[in-house]
């Protein structure tokens, strides 16, 4: 049996005790979200700036960083490369 056959097992296990109220060995998994205001401003860019330049959606932006909503896996991987190549990336985006 591989690995993810085993994983499914347990995950399966673990599945029916929290179902039954024993919540013994429950795994956690924390996910980073990046600090999209704190990238925006460490940029000295309004939020429609921000938007513009690196095209997107301003009601997006305004959620993230309201905390009404949050970036997913490749929207958090865009604002890492922003943080890390924001010239980069405004280049490449660039119409």
């Amino acid at each position: 049996m591989g690995k993810f056959e085993k994983d499914l097992i347990e995950s399966m296990g673990e599945a029916a005790a929290y179902v039954r109220g024993q919540r013994a060995s429950i795994r956690v998994t924390t996910i980073e979200v990046p600090d999209v205001k704190a990238i925006r401003r460490s940029l000295h860019m309004s939020q429609n700036r921000f938007s513009t330049a690196f095209r997107i959606p301003l009601a997006t932006l305004k959620n993230w960083e309201q905390g009404r909503r949050y970036p997913d896996a490749p929207a958090a991987a865009y604002l890492l490369a922003i943080q890390r190549r924001p010239k980069e990336v405004m280049e490449a985006v660039a119409e």
